[in-house]
Protein backbone atom coordinates (compact mmCIF):
# COMPACT_ATOMS: atom_id res chain seq x y z
CA UNK A 1 0.00 0.00 0.00
CA UNK A 2 1.52 3.63 -0.70
CA UNK A 3 2.61 5.20 2.11
CA UNK A 4 -0.11 8.51 0.98
CA UNK A 5 -2.34 8.71 -1.79
CA UNK A 6 -0.18 11.42 -3.24
CA UNK A 7 2.91 8.75 -2.79
CA UNK A 8 4.34 9.61 -6.72
CA UNK A 9 4.20 13.51 -5.95
CA UNK A 10 5.44 13.57 -2.76
CA UNK A 11 8.11 11.42 -3.92
CA UNK A 12 7.57 8.56 -1.04
CA UNK A 13 6.68 5.95 -3.93
CA UNK A 14 10.27 4.17 -3.69
CA UNK A 15 9.68 3.26 -0.10
CA UNK A 16 5.99 2.45 -0.03
CA UNK A 17 6.57 -1.61 -1.18
CA UNK A 18 10.72 -1.65 -0.48
CA UNK A 19 11.50 -4.55 1.10
CA UNK A 20 14.10 -3.78 4.41
CA UNK A 21 18.07 -4.60 3.55
CA UNK A 22 18.97 -7.32 5.71
CA UNK A 23 22.18 -9.57 6.22
CA UNK A 24 21.01 -12.63 6.63
CA UNK A 25 23.12 -15.80 7.97
CA UNK A 26 25.06 -17.83 4.95
CA UNK A 27 25.13 -14.58 3.07
CA UNK A 28 27.01 -14.33 -0.07
CA UNK A 29 29.89 -12.02 -1.62
CA UNK A 30 26.81 -10.33 -3.66
CA UNK A 31 24.28 -9.95 -0.52
CA UNK A 32 27.35 -8.49 1.67
CA UNK A 33 27.67 -5.45 -1.43
CA UNK A 34 24.26 -5.03 -1.61
CA UNK A 35 24.40 -4.12 1.97
CA UNK A 36 27.05 -1.99 1.85
CA UNK A 37 26.43 0.30 -0.93
CA UNK A 38 22.67 0.57 0.85
CA UNK A 39 24.42 1.68 4.05
CA UNK A 40 26.62 4.24 2.20
CA UNK A 41 23.25 5.72 0.04
CA UNK A 42 21.53 6.21 3.97
CA UNK A 43 24.06 7.26 5.85
CA UNK A 44 25.92 9.63 3.33
CA UNK A 45 22.58 10.98 2.16
CA UNK A 46 22.68 9.77 -1.50
CA UNK A 47 25.79 11.50 -1.72
CA UNK A 48 28.11 10.38 -4.36
CA UNK A 49 30.85 8.62 -3.03
CA UNK A 50 34.31 7.75 -5.13
CA UNK A 51 36.00 4.73 -4.88
CA UNK A 52 38.65 5.90 -2.76
CA UNK A 53 36.96 7.27 -0.33
CA UNK A 54 35.32 3.72 0.54
CA UNK A 55 35.94 2.53 3.55
CA UNK A 56 37.75 -1.21 2.55
CA UNK A 57 39.12 -2.36 6.16
CA UNK A 58 35.35 -1.83 7.20
CA UNK A 59 33.86 -3.31 4.43
CA UNK A 60 36.17 -6.58 4.55
CA UNK A 61 35.43 -7.02 8.04
CA UNK A 62 31.63 -7.38 7.24
CA UNK A 63 32.17 -9.63 4.17
CA UNK A 64 33.86 -11.84 6.59
CA UNK A 65 31.31 -11.48 9.45
CA UNK A 66 33.62 -9.96 11.14
CA UNK A 67 31.33 -7.22 11.96
CA UNK A 68 27.26 -6.74 12.08
CA UNK A 69 25.50 -4.07 9.91
CA UNK A 70 25.05 -2.33 13.21
CA UNK A 71 28.92 -1.94 13.66
CA UNK A 72 29.42 -1.23 10.22
CA UNK A 73 27.37 1.86 10.45
CA UNK A 74 28.46 2.68 13.48
CA UNK A 75 31.91 2.86 11.45
CA UNK A 76 30.74 4.71 8.86
CA UNK A 77 29.01 7.50 10.88
CA UNK A 78 32.01 7.91 13.09
CA UNK A 79 34.51 8.20 9.47
CA UNK A 80 36.53 11.03 8.76
CA UNK A 81 34.60 10.72 5.58
CA UNK A 82 30.96 11.00 7.24
CA UNK A 83 32.40 14.05 9.66
CA UNK A 84 34.09 15.81 5.92
CA UNK A 85 29.93 15.29 4.54
CA UNK A 86 27.94 16.22 7.30
CA UNK A 87 30.03 17.42 10.19
CA UNK A 88 32.59 19.94 9.32
CA UNK A 89 31.05 22.94 8.37
CA UNK A 90 27.21 22.78 8.90
CA UNK A 91 25.82 24.30 12.14
CA UNK A 92 25.25 21.84 15.25
CA UNK A 93 21.50 21.71 15.06
CA UNK A 94 21.86 20.75 10.89
CA UNK A 95 24.17 17.87 12.26
CA UNK A 96 21.49 16.66 14.76
CA UNK A 97 18.99 16.27 11.97
CA UNK A 98 20.73 14.65 9.67
CA UNK A 99 22.05 11.92 12.40
CA UNK A 100 18.40 11.15 12.97
CA UNK A 101 17.63 11.04 9.56
CA UNK A 102 20.45 9.13 8.36
CA UNK A 103 20.84 6.43 12.09
CA UNK A 104 17.18 6.61 12.99
CA UNK A 105 15.81 6.89 9.71
CA UNK A 106 13.10 10.04 11.07
CA UNK A 107 13.26 14.05 12.11
CA UNK A 108 13.72 15.05 15.76
CA UNK A 109 10.25 15.18 17.38
CA UNK A 110 10.54 18.41 19.69
CA UNK A 111 13.52 20.68 21.01
CA UNK A 112 14.62 18.73 23.74
CA UNK A 113 15.97 16.01 21.24
CA UNK A 114 17.78 18.37 20.00
CA UNK A 115 18.99 19.85 23.70
CA UNK A 116 20.26 16.26 24.49
CA UNK A 117 22.86 15.56 21.95
CA UNK A 118 24.01 19.32 21.77
CA UNK A 119 25.04 18.84 25.47
CA UNK A 120 26.38 15.15 24.92
CA UNK A 121 28.57 16.49 22.03
CA UNK A 122 29.88 19.50 24.38
CA UNK A 123 30.67 17.17 27.38
CA UNK A 124 31.35 13.81 25.59
CA UNK A 125 32.56 14.31 21.86
CA UNK A 126 31.08 12.79 18.22
CA UNK A 127 31.61 9.34 18.68
CA UNK A 128 29.77 9.10 22.19
CA UNK A 129 27.02 11.23 20.45
CA UNK A 130 26.84 8.74 17.50
CA UNK A 131 26.61 5.96 20.22
CA UNK A 132 23.62 7.10 21.82
CA UNK A 133 21.82 6.93 18.52
CA UNK A 134 23.09 3.96 17.56
CA UNK A 135 22.84 1.87 20.85
CA UNK A 136 19.53 3.72 22.05
CA UNK A 137 16.59 1.43 22.29
CA UNK A 138 15.28 2.90 19.76
CA UNK A 139 17.90 1.74 16.82
CA UNK A 140 17.67 -1.81 18.36
CA UNK A 141 14.15 -1.90 18.23
CA UNK A 142 13.74 -0.85 14.96
CA UNK A 143 16.76 -2.54 12.95
CA UNK A 144 18.32 -4.79 15.25
CA UNK A 145 21.92 -5.98 14.59
CA UNK A 146 21.35 -6.93 10.72
CA UNK A 147 18.81 -4.51 8.86
CA UNK A 148 20.28 -1.65 6.89
CA UNK A 149 18.93 1.52 8.48
CA UNK A 150 15.79 3.28 6.37
CA UNK A 151 13.39 5.91 6.72
CA UNK A 152 10.98 5.41 9.21
CA UNK A 153 9.69 8.91 9.26
CA UNK A 154 7.11 8.50 6.19
CA UNK A 155 5.16 5.58 8.17
CA UNK A 156 3.62 4.83 11.43
CA UNK A 157 5.98 2.71 13.80
CA UNK A 158 5.84 1.89 17.50
CA UNK A 159 6.42 5.45 19.53
CA UNK A 160 6.17 7.78 16.28
CA UNK A 161 4.34 10.98 16.70
CA UNK A 162 2.37 12.39 13.56
CA UNK A 163 4.71 15.96 13.48
CA UNK A 164 6.95 13.64 12.71
CA UNK A 165 5.54 12.30 9.42
CA UNK A 166 5.40 16.36 8.25
CA UNK A 167 8.72 17.39 9.53
CA UNK A 168 10.33 14.09 7.40
CA UNK A 169 9.21 16.23 4.49
CA UNK A 170 12.01 19.32 5.20
CA UNK A 171 14.98 16.83 5.16
CA UNK A 172 14.03 14.31 2.55
CA UNK A 173 13.83 15.91 -1.06
CA UNK A 174 13.15 13.13 -3.41
CA UNK A 175 14.85 9.74 -3.89
CA UNK A 176 17.15 11.53 -6.32
CA UNK A 177 18.37 14.11 -3.89
CA UNK A 178 21.53 14.39 -2.08
CA UNK A 179 21.57 15.83 1.48
CA UNK A 180 24.83 18.34 0.67
CA UNK A 181 23.01 19.09 -3.21
CA UNK A 182 20.34 21.14 -1.35
CA UNK A 183 20.11 24.74 -2.29
CA UNK A 184 19.86 26.08 2.18
CA UNK A 185 23.10 24.24 2.41
CA UNK A 186 24.67 23.86 6.47
CA UNK A 187 21.34 25.84 7.28
CA UNK A 188 18.94 23.73 10.15
CA UNK A 189 15.47 22.69 8.24
CA UNK A 190 13.76 22.47 11.43
CA UNK A 191 15.27 24.58 14.48
CA UNK A 192 12.63 27.40 14.17
CA UNK A 193 9.71 25.49 14.20
CA UNK A 194 11.52 22.88 17.22
CA UNK A 195 12.22 26.09 19.11
CA UNK A 196 8.23 27.19 18.33
CA UNK A 197 6.65 23.57 18.86
CA UNK A 198 5.01 23.71 15.58
CA UNK A 199 4.47 21.13 13.09
CA UNK A 200 6.03 22.00 8.98
CA UNK A 201 3.62 21.84 5.97
CA UNK A 202 4.07 18.91 3.63
CA UNK A 203 6.19 20.30 0.76
CA UNK A 204 6.61 18.80 -2.69
CA UNK A 205 10.40 16.97 -3.12
CA UNK A 206 12.94 18.77 -5.24
CA UNK A 207 12.01 18.91 -8.77
CA UNK A 208 8.40 19.24 -8.67
CA UNK A 209 7.58 22.44 -9.59
CA UNK A 210 11.31 23.18 -11.78
CA UNK A 211 13.49 24.60 -8.80
CA UNK A 212 15.00 22.66 -5.77
CA UNK A 213 12.47 24.22 -2.78
CA UNK A 214 13.82 26.67 -0.45
CA UNK A 215 12.27 28.51 2.24
CA UNK A 216 13.03 32.59 1.87
CA UNK A 217 13.69 33.87 5.37
CA UNK A 218 11.48 36.48 6.94
CA UNK A 219 13.30 39.33 5.06
CA UNK A 220 12.73 38.16 1.30
CA UNK A 221 10.37 40.04 -1.06
CA UNK A 222 7.14 38.83 -0.79
CA UNK A 223 5.66 36.39 -3.51
CA UNK A 224 3.36 38.44 -5.07
CA UNK A 225 4.28 42.42 -4.97
CA UNK A 226 2.81 43.36 -8.22
CA UNK A 227 -0.75 43.21 -8.50
CA UNK A 228 -1.68 43.29 -12.13
CA UNK A 229 -0.10 41.85 -15.12
CA UNK A 230 1.06 44.13 -18.04
CA UNK A 231 0.98 43.57 -21.64
CA UNK A 232 4.29 42.08 -23.16
CA UNK A 233 7.81 40.31 -22.09
CA UNK A 234 9.64 43.94 -22.67
CA UNK A 235 7.68 45.66 -19.59
CA UNK A 236 7.15 42.81 -17.23
CA UNK A 237 8.93 42.80 -13.99
CA UNK A 238 10.12 38.94 -12.60
CA UNK A 239 10.76 38.27 -9.06
CA UNK A 240 14.13 36.44 -8.49
CA UNK A 241 15.02 34.49 -5.80
CA UNK A 242 18.77 34.08 -4.50
CA UNK A 243 20.96 31.62 -1.80
CA UNK A 244 24.19 32.52 -0.78
CA UNK A 245 24.72 35.32 -2.22
CA UNK A 246 27.48 38.02 -0.31
CA UNK A 247 26.62 41.10 1.17
CA UNK A 248 27.70 44.10 -0.16
CA UNK A 249 30.69 45.92 2.42
CA UNK A 250 33.58 44.29 5.08
CA UNK A 251 33.26 41.58 6.50
CA UNK A 252 31.82 39.58 3.72
CA UNK A 253 28.89 37.85 4.59
CA UNK A 254 26.40 35.62 2.86
CA UNK A 255 22.56 36.27 3.05
CA UNK A 256 20.95 33.32 3.53
CA UNK A 257 17.90 34.70 1.06
CA UNK A 258 17.23 37.29 -0.94
CA UNK A 259 14.70 38.27 -3.59
CA UNK A 260 14.90 41.00 -6.53
CA UNK A 261 12.12 42.37 -8.86
CA UNK A 262 13.66 42.97 -11.66
CA UNK A 263 12.55 44.72 -15.26
CA UNK A 264 12.51 42.02 -18.35
CA UNK A 265 15.01 44.12 -20.53
CA UNK A 266 17.69 43.96 -17.05
CA UNK A 267 16.85 40.58 -16.37
CA UNK A 268 20.44 39.12 -18.01
CA UNK A 269 22.55 41.60 -16.63
CA UNK A 270 21.12 40.90 -13.28
CA UNK A 271 21.32 37.51 -12.88
CA UNK A 272 25.16 37.83 -14.27
CA UNK A 273 25.75 39.84 -11.38
CA UNK A 274 24.50 37.20 -8.62
CA UNK A 275 26.66 34.56 -10.11
CA UNK A 276 29.24 36.73 -9.84
CA UNK A 277 28.86 37.37 -6.29
CA UNK A 278 28.20 34.05 -5.75
CA UNK A 279 24.69 33.60 -5.41
CA UNK A 280 22.84 30.57 -6.32
CA UNK A 281 19.33 31.50 -8.32
CA UNK A 282 16.54 29.16 -6.71
CA UNK A 283 13.28 30.44 -8.73
CA UNK A 284 12.95 33.24 -11.86
CA UNK A 285 9.01 34.35 -12.45
CA UNK A 286 6.82 36.54 -13.18
CA UNK A 287 5.75 39.19 -10.39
Amino acid sequence: MPITAAASRLGTSAFSDAARIELRPNFTEADAEVVIRAVYRQLLGNDYLMASERLTSAESLLQNGKLSVREFVRSVAKSELYKKKFFHGNFQTRVIELNYKHLLGRAPYDESEVIFHLDLYETEGFDADIDSYIDSQEYQAAFGENIVPYYRGFQFHAGARTVGFSRMFQLYRGYANSDRSQTQGSNSRLARELAQNRASSILSPSGSTGWSFYRASDDATPNKCLGGSVAGDSSRVYRIEVAGIRAAGYPSVRRSSVAYLVPYNQLSNKMQQIQRQGGRIVSVSPA
